[in-house]
């Protein structure tokens, strides 16, 4: 007796088709699950069989084969434990229904409840976009699967209930669809602009780089509020768009980070590992590759506080993902590739102690200490750094001082008006940004006349700019000319642009 059923496989931020073959044989009492399985769904063997005994169902006592096909793709997590069950009851003849046209996943209690399971949403998608007539997922996941319109989506308490649904005894009301609607609810946020006293030209340089996606990093001695300001930047991000809800969705869900009472993400991620991470956990990997921070900061802001007290190595994985825009994760069962495309926000204090050049404060380093600290910091990876900014000690007037500076809000208008220039120019590129351009975009929307010409060419030649360095200026210069509303670069826009490149003496 032999039944099939169809179940998925999220391998990276795809999907692909699992058919779960079982077949009831004569012989001994065993079960066997074949198809590259790993550890978890090895063990499912005993959650179905605890699972639909607790049932009260039939469990065959004869040999027991499952198939997860294709066999040459690894399956992993007890998102299988569904198919393996519904598979055994069909192929047993206790349920008699037609089920090419489902497709089914969860992970199951030994009692036969369904629990939550990751990548929902991702799978749901699949589904819908391959035909299924209807999707079956946990009864927790259905406001993650609700995301997706034109499924019908069953949401499934417990295997007892399934099997009554399955043979027409009990009805269950399909999971109500939400869509995208909620992207368009303001977020909120416990920090705001108007809280941080002074340092307006570091403010300035950070709504640049809102709102063009540039990369920046701030150096500063202790207390100056480097931390503070960080954590602010997504306040003053634009509002995410339906399409960037669901692509960082979809990451969270894979990854189980998903919010159970949050089931779509409206506000722009903000990640800040520790300098002790390991390179799988920045990057992603693992034996079954999965997203790592500079992933899960994927349309949002990526933290790296204490910029050199990472290890050098750990940081030169960054090169790739800030020039792409995607991270390239290879291993010997095959390539994936996650989505990268963050703001990098990284901070530094200028030496050891901290102190160098502060006025108030005397440094007490020595020439090679400062030298070795700075050097951690390694020259391919500044290049890839849009804005360079030095944040000073604060002065007590300005600290004592009860007005408010300038909201976020305030700010954020100023960004989403220079975005709404970006998508309007970038409308058949597909970017989004201004840090996206390649060099042939940069020459097609970043032209100026011969004076500007003539100072970005002094610039080169005195600051010893590599060509990265050259496009990215015209990038944050284009950036500055659309918060202007500009329609074309001019030499104050290039002159700011050059106040953010790193000064060699200081870094």
């Amino acid at each position: 007796m032999l039944s099939k059923i169809n179940s998925c496989a999220v391998i990276g931020l795809d999907c692909e088709n699992v058919e779960v073959e079982v077949d009831i044989s004569p012989g001994l009492g065993n079960i066997v699950v074949v198809g590259l399985p790993d550890t978890a769904v090895q063990e499912s063997k005993e959650r179905v069989k605890s699972a639909i005994k607790n049932s009260g169902v039939n469990y065959p006592t004869t040999r027991i084969t499952i198939n997860l096909a294709p066999a040459d793709i690894k399956k992993e997590g007890p998102a299988y434990d569904l198919p393996i069950a519904v598979g055994i009851l069909a192929a047993s003849r206790q349920i008699e229904a037609d089920l090419s046209g489902s497709l089914f996943v969860g992970e199951l209690a030994l009692d036969g409840k369904l629990r939550h399971t990751n990548g929902i949403l991702p799978i749901t998608i699949y589904a819908q976009e391959k035909k299924y007539q209807r999707i079956f997922v946990p009864k927790v996941d259905e406001f993650e699967a609700g995301l997706v319109e034109g499924i019908e989506i069953i949401p499934i308490e417990n295997l007892i209930q399934l099997i009554s649904f399955l043979e027409g005894k009990e009805k269950i009301e399909p999971a109500r669809t939400l869509g995208l609607g909620k992207v368009n609810e303001k977020p909120k946020y416990s920090i705001d602009m108007s809280f941080i006293k002074g340092q307006e030209h570091v403010k300035r340089a950070l709504e640049i780089a809102a709102s063009g996606g540039h990369n920046v990093l701030m150096s500063g001695p202790p207390g100056t509020g480097k931390t503070l300001l960080a954590r602010a930047v997504p306040t003053i991000l634009p509002q995410m768009t339906k399409e960037e809800a669901l692509e960082v969705t979809k990451i969270y869900s894979i990854a189980g980070l998903l919010p159970s009472d949050k089931p779509l993400i409206t506000t722009r991620p903000f990640r800040t590992p520790h300098h002790s991470a390991s390179a799988p956990a920045l990057v992603g990997g693992g034996a079954f590759p999965r997203p790592g921070e500079i992933s899960l900061s994927h349309r949002g802001v990526l933290f790296l506080d204490e910029l050199p007290e990472f290890p050098r190595t750990i940081l030169e994985n960054l090169r790739q993902p800030l020039e792409d825009g995607v991270v390239t994760i290879s291993r010997a069962q095959g390539t994936l590739t996650f989505p990268a495309n963050f703001t990098l926000v990284a901070s530094m204090n200028p030496c050891p102690c901290g102190y160098l050049n502060d006025p108030e404060h005397d440094c007490s380093c020595s020439p090679s200490q400062i030298i070795k600290y700075q050097k951690k910091i390694s020259g391919p990876l500044l290049d890839r750094i849009d804005l360079y900014i030095e944040v000073p000690r604060i002065k007590f007037d300005k600290l004592s001082n009860e007005e408010l500076e300038e909201s976020s809000d305030e700010i954020r208008q100023r960004v989403e008006s220079a975005r709404v220039m970006q998508k309007e120019r970038f409308r058949k590129s597909g970017l989004i940004s201004n840090s996206e351009m390649n060099s042939q975009v940069v020459k097609e929307f970043c032209q100026v006349d011969e004076a500007t010409l003539n100072l970005l060419k002094t610039a080169v030649s005195q600051f010893n700019l590599s060509a990265r360095s050259y496009y990215k200026i015209l990038k944050v210069a284009r950036t500055i000319a659309d918060l202007e509303r500009k329609e074309r670069i001019e030499s104050k826009h290039i002159a700011e642009a050059l106040q953010y490149r790193p000064r060699h003496n200081t870094i």
